[in-house]
């Protein structure tokens, strides 16, 4: 199962920004550290809590996952919302801390960035010093805008002030926007030599379509978007969009106006892979291919063969990263994500 393993991020790069990689990279959004744990039969993660020596000791662990099960590269990021006074109405079902305009107004935005750094800088630092030669990182500060708003306010209430105050609901917008720009433009000023693709997840849709009017995202979302991925592209870095649901109805202003240079996260009972590769794989890099539930689901042989099909589909394109479409939580046993990562071992061997 463990292997030894010459990573080269490159092949990452290549597939995100569409061209061909020398060997069909790995490409997870997050894996379970209990997954990672039982795979490598050592506890770690509580390391995460510890003194210097301690985290340095979960950042290595961390990184040998990943070069261990034949990734090119190590899926790092920090969330935005850990940090956030108030937060957790989208994901802990608190109650919105923002509910009008005199929350808005006495909340506290400029600290979020100096939290966030407080937070994170030093594991960030810790991760360069610790990555080992040919692997860099995919990631960055977690959250896009909509997440963030909705963690403070409640996707409820946000649809309810949408309707009852538009000038608060673009607001909201905007300053959450100032924020992440912020945030962003440190991040890449201090950590961008370590990070090869740069990527945020921001879940705009749902099964049938996105969760607010697709008019909404692009003049509310988009933009920010766009100013986010021009700062990224601004040090020659590729970036990746995690998002899911069913997005068809904007993925021409994310492509075009946005200029995202790949995308992730596909559920089959959308679309499957194929459906991406057909209508965006010579625009864009496309990550993912295997369906969660899959790995959920069903057993060794039809994983195998699933993934097989995949894989060659995926001959025939550029820019593509085989993975999970969405992530490996803990609820998926170990030995079925090992199937998939082996059968792209063996394919690409």
């Amino acid at each position: 199962m463990i292997v030894d393993f010459n990573p080269d991020y490159r092949n990452i790069w290549k597939a995100a920004t569409n061209r061909t990689p020398d060997r069909i990279p790995l490409y997870e959004h997050i894996i379970s550290e209990s997954i990672m744990e039982e795979i490598l039969n050592k506890k770690f993660a509580e390391l995460l809590k510890g003194d210097e020596l301690e985290q340095r000791e979960y950042i290595r662990n961390y990184i040998y996952f990943y070069k261990s099960m034949g990734y090119d590269t190590v899926s790092f990021e920090r969330l935005i919302t850990a940090v956030m006074p108030g937060s957790g109405a989208l994901y802990s079902g608190k109650e919105g801390v923002i509910k009008n305009r005199k929350d808005f107004a006495h909340y506290p935005w400029n600290d979020i960035q100096s939290k966030f750094f407080a937070q994170n800088d030093h594991l960030y630092r810790y991760l360069a010093e610790e990555m080992p030669e040919g692997m860099k990182a995919v990631g960055g500060p977690g959250n896009g805008v909509f997440e963030c708003v909705q963690d403070l306010v409640g996707f409820e209430s946000l649809c309810y002030i949408r309707g009852e105050n538009p000038t608060l609901y673009s607001d909201l917008f905007s300053k959450m926007g100032e924020v992440l720009i912020g945030i962003w433009k440190e991040f890449l000023s201090r950590h961008s030599d370590c990070y090869v693709v740069c990527r945020f997840g921001d879940d705009l849709g749902f099964k049938t379509s996105t969760l607010l009017p697709p008019k909404d995202i692009k003049e509310q979302i988009a933009p920010i978007y766009k100013k986010i991925v021009d700062l990224v592209h601004s040090y020659n870095i590729p970036f990746l969009l995690h998002c899911c649901g069913n997005i068809f109805n904007i993925m021409d202003t994310l492509i075009e106006e946005v200029n995202i240079d790949a995308k992730h996260s596909n559920e089959d009972t959308i679309a499957p892979f194929s459906v991406w590769l057909k209508k965006y794989g010579h625009k864009i890099g496309n990550f993912g291919g295997v369906d969660t539930n899959v790995l959920y689901e069903q057993e060794e042989k039809e994983i195998k063969n699933y993934v097989r099909d995949i894989l060659e589909l995926s001959q025939n394109n550029r820019g593509v990263a085989i993975g999970s479409g969405n992530s490996i939580p803990d609820y998926i046993p170990a030995e079925k994500y090992l199937y998939m990562v082996e059968t792209v071992r063996k394919y690409r061997n």
